[in-house]
């Protein structure tokens, strides 16, 4: 189970934690992922997506 929200800098290849926690939700749909799955971002809106599927909602979105 999630037990608390991270605070997550995010990186051109990479994130930086800036406070601990077991997961962050997603922009789009607000699924929780859990940091070791975290896969999709995007750097300049500093905002995590659950899957290819919601990164690129937020791309047609534009």
């Amino acid at each position: 189970m999630y037990k608390k929200l991270a605070k997550i800098k995010y990186l051109p290849n990479n994130f930086q934690i800036l406070e601990e926690g077991d997961h962050v939700l997603c922009a789009i749909s607000g699924k929780p992922i859990k940091l070791d799955e975290l896969r999709y971002w995007n750097v300049e809106l500093q905002e995590p997506y659950y899957s290819y599927v919601e990164a690129s909602k937020k791309r047609e979105k534009g």
